[in-house]
């Protein structure tokens, strides 16, 4: 009894797409910024010394954050993966309001995180 050759398996052209697919390289995160959005009753000194404690920034380069926040009405103060930008406005939140400005009913500092465009 003679061997039959065996046909190759030929996948039709939507599986051979399918299966390119499933090789490519997954897709990439966009960055997240952390933005500090001005407000009108926590201090300066306050938010500067917030954005070092959490950042570890220079005391120049967290003045500069400040200010563009109270100019422009918000300031991206870090970028980088979701997760971690999540985490840091937390942490940033978390240091609570000016507790110089407490007789003006101070709220903790507004920090959002948005995707950077990519």
């Amino acid at each position: 009894m003679a061997a039959e050759a065996a046909e190759p398996a030929v996948l039709p052209a939507e599986e051979t797409e399918k299966a390119a697919e499933c090789r490519k390289k997954p897709k990439k995160q966009p960055p997240y910024a952390v933005i500090l959005h001005n407000d009108d009753i926590n201090g300066f000194l306050f938010v500067v010394e917030s954005i070092i404690k959490v950042f570890g920034y220079e005391p120049e380069k967290a003045l500069k954050i400040t200010m563009t926040a109270h100019d422009s009405g918000k300031s991206c103060v870090w970028s980088g993966m979701r997760e971690h930008a999540e985490l840091k406005a937390d942490q940033l939140r978390s240091c609570g309001a000016d507790p110089e400005q407490a007789h003006k009913n101070a709220l903790p500092l507004k920090v959002t995180t948005e995707p950077l465009p990519g």
